[in-house]
């Protein structure tokens, strides 16, 4: 078991499931792991049972809804103002609407969670990553990507929104998000990667409801447990073979051409433009903001985007 003593991790939605599982790893690594969960409660009670069954007492607990970009602004700001360099992001949060709802950010709610979060924060902490290369960033994605119809000009299922087209497009712009960020970040020593870790049961399709809800009930004792699912994205994560791998995408242990719709690089630069106007680093009201230098990574153009706004809310996760 490679060590990883000395170093910084932050593991997003690791009070339970594959986050949970990957965090209690990367302790008993060594690491001083960051356990980030909605859920302030939550998120201490992981940190006091991964520190208990690992004997590692520097993993430290923050809590965000990651559907509130300030709440993300303010918690990377606490990450950034404890911990100057952070060696290892692992962008595992993740679920789905059922019904179109708007965030406090006016933001689809799949979309805001499943994407734009992991995007925020990435860039929120890239300076931190960057100042302690050689670093990684490992995105969980899905082979539901494989499944979406990517439509830069309605991200956010207007007029129609479908909860398993919402989810599977979210997973598409994990890993365009993965290609265009490898692409900031070549020579600074920061990789990024992301993966599908498999068939788990974690529990994040149990809103579904109707038709779709008995092939998921079928598939429940056949998927894997959150131990399994988390060795893609702890091989990413900590292999010295894979340190110098980057903007790629893997299924499970193995890597993987993805989806068409999910590989082009045009497409992934636009992504990344709209992606800078829906979520961007400084806060309105001039809160917490850009922990991202333009030495790290480079200035973004305004995009406009169009939504229709339903009602303000935050996820259930």
């Amino acid at each position: 078991m490679s060590t990883m003593t000395g170093q910084v991790a932050l593991v997003t939605g690791a009070t339970s499931g594959i986050g949970r599982a990957v965090a209690t790893d990367l302790a008993r690594r060594g690491a001083t792991v960051i356990v980030v969960g909605r859920d302030p409660y939550k998120a201490r009670d992981a940190q006091a049972a991964i520190r208990l069954g690992t004997g590692n007492d520097t993993v430290v607990a923050e809590a965000a809804d990651l559907a509130s970009q300030a709440e993300i602004r303010a918690m990377a700001a606490r990450v950034r103002a404890r911990f100057p360099r952070l060696h290892l992001l692992v962008n595992n949060a993740g679920g789905i609407s059922m019904e179109r709802r708007l965030t406090v950010d006016r933001i689809e709610t799949t979309l805001a969670v499943n994407h734009l979060a992991p995007y925020l924060l990435t860039r929120l902490l890239t300076d931190a990553l960057v100042a302690a290369a050689p670093a990684r960033v490992v995105t969980v994605a899905s082979e539901m990507h494989r499944l979406a119809r990517v439509d830069l000009d309605d991200l956010q299922g207007v007029p129609r929104y479908d909860a398993v087209r919402a989810y599977s497009l979210t997973k598409a712009l994990n890993i365009l998000f993965t290609i265009e960020l490898a692409r900031r970040l070549e020579g600074t020593g920061v990789v990024a990667n992301a993966v599908h870790p498999g068939g788990v049961d974690t529990g994040i399709w149990r809103g579904v409801r109707g038709w779709r809800r008995w092939p998921i009930l079928a598939m429940r004792p056949f998927l894997a447990s959150p131990e399994r699912g988390a060795e893609g994205p702890l091989m990413l994560a900590v292999d010295p073979a894979y340190a110098g791998v980057t903007g790629r995408y893997f299924n499970r242990r193995k890597e993987s051409r993805p989806a068409p719709a999910a590989r082009d690089p045009e497409t992934a630069a636009r992504l990344w433009e709209i992606s800078a106007t829906l979520a961007p680093q400084s806060a309105p009201d001039g809160g917490p903001g850009d922990g991202t230098s333009d030495a790290a990574l480079a200035n973004l153009s305004a995009f406009s985007k169009r939504s229709r706004p339903i009602r303000s809310t935050t996820p259930e996760r």
